[in-house]
């Protein structure tokens, strides 16, 4: 991969640096939360809102570092897998994905009215940190910093309907399977797996749809997109992961305990 020019360079520090303060600032917040707050439904909400608003506003500046240097996606791979540990190592306890607590509440891991809860937390988080990047990128650190891109939609979807669907569908569908499965792993080894499973699945699905497989991160990113052609993107980035979700969950339901009471008796045989 060529060099950066200089200016480039200092972009990119610059851009990483402030997705740092952002999750120094997270951190911190939610610390104090932690000590402060007594009552569990107000534990929730801020948490729940707090770890959003840092995965929306890190992977906003993610995008901005990947036109920087879009014929060789090494970089931004890296990244990505980077603050996938970032955000797994520092964001215990909270989901961030509207998905994720769909699961949860099918599966019987958390009441309708907690789920609910967290939900609208993640909605409000997603639009603040989409005004508060407005907000940072008017100061115009670096050159790709300019409020003007939120007002234009940047259209990720680069297929036609149906394999936008199934893109993100199916990596709904690996991703949090995935997190079923490697619950039992130790938690230092299990980050490092998603953060790699989250990594290659960027890269498999990224050109298609961006692979966001949240349909609150989608929201922040995209919301111009959203209030252009609502039923195209509403199908992609929240019906499509929801789909995953169910289709898990069936197999979970109907295959899996079949096959695990067969290895059950295998064993005992």
């Amino acid at each position: 991969m060529t060099a950066l020019p200089e200016p480039q360079v200092r972009d990119s520090c610059t851009s990483l640096g402030l997705m740092l303060l952002v999750v120094l600032f997270i951190g911190l917040a939610r610390a104090i939360a932690r000590r402060q707050l007594l009552r569990p439904a107000a534990h929730a909400f801020i948490l729940e809102f707090l770890a959003t608003f840092q995965l929306c506003c890190c992977t906003h500046e993610l995008l901005l570092l990947s036109e920087q240097d879009p014929a060789h996606p090494t970089w931004t791979l890296t990244l990505i897998y980077f603050f996938s540990l970032v955000h797994g190592l520092t964001l215990v306890g909270a989901s961030s994905n509207p998905c994720s607590l769909m699961m949860q509440m099918m599966l019987g891991g958390m009441t309708p009215e907690m789920g609910t809860l967290r939900f609208l937390a993640q909605l409000v988080s997603a639009m603040c940190s989409r005004y508060c990047m407005r907000a940072l990128w008017s100061l115009g650190l670096t050159q790709y910093h300019f409020s003007e891109r939120s007002f234009a939609c940047q259209n990720p979807i680069h297929s036609d309907l149906s394999k936008a669907v199934i893109t993100e569908a199916i990596c709904s569908f690996i991703f949090h399977t995935a997190v079923l499965h490697f619950q039992e792993v130790r938690a230092k080894l299990r980050i490092h797996l998603l953060a790699a499973l989250i990594t290659f699945l960027a890269y498999a699905g990224g050109s298609l749809t961006g692979a966001l497989f949240n349909p609150a991160l989608a929201l922040s990113l995209h919301f111009m997109c959203f209030d252009e052609a609502f039923l195209r993107f509403f199908t992609v980035y929240w019906l499509a992961p929801s789909l995953g979700i169910l289709l898990m969950i069936l197999m979970f339901s109907f295959f899996l305990p079949w096959l695990h009471n067969h290895q059950t008796s295998s064993k005992k045989d």
